[in-house]
């Protein structure tokens, strides 16, 4: 119990960011709505959740679940997210693809393999290619920054 105390003191210290720099969160508001655009609020769920996932950033891991059950995303799904490769055809060609993606953007560190994005440019048209991307990419925006600042998860 004495680390948990410890580690919320620490949190309690880490900038609220959103407070502090109003305009970025202005800023991925409107990146993050412009990324959703013209993308299946199912699939754009499971992007935000995988990448949340890989990130362990419990705070947006729990906006997402929330909003992926909102949106009709079904449990089985979001049971075995982690494990999408072994699912079988539990997730669509698209959602395979956007997922691989995803995990490529998120662990950019390799780069993004040749393969993985062939793969999502066969089931996406350049649009939509474009918003998974940007998809990607702001979710694992807004991943760094509340887990740098160690944003809160609300209790339910």
């Amino acid at each position: 119990m004495t680390q948990t105390l410890e580690t919320q003191k620490v949190a309690d210290k880490r900038l609220k960011i959103y407070k502090s720099s109003p305009e970025l969160l202005d800023a991925m508001m409107a990146l993050s709505t412009a990324s959703a655009r013209d993308v299946e609020p199912e699939l754009g769920e499971l992007i935000k959740i995988r990448a949340s996932q890989i990130n362990h950033c419990a705070f947006c891991l729990n906006m997402h679940l929330v909003d992926a059950r909102k949106h009709g995303v079904s449990e089985q799904k979001l049971d075995v997210l982690a494990a999408w490769e072994e699912a079988g055809d539990l997730f669509s060609e698209r959602e395979r693809a956007a997922l691989a993606l995803t995990e490529a953007i998120t662990e950019i560190a390799d780069g993004v393999p040749d393969d993985v994005y062939a793969r999502a440019a066969e089931v996406f048209d350049d649009r939509e290619l474009g918003q998974v991307i940007a998809m990607a990419v702001t979710i694992n925006a807004w991943n760094r920054i509340n887990v740098t600042v160690r944003t809160a998860v609300p209790r339910r």
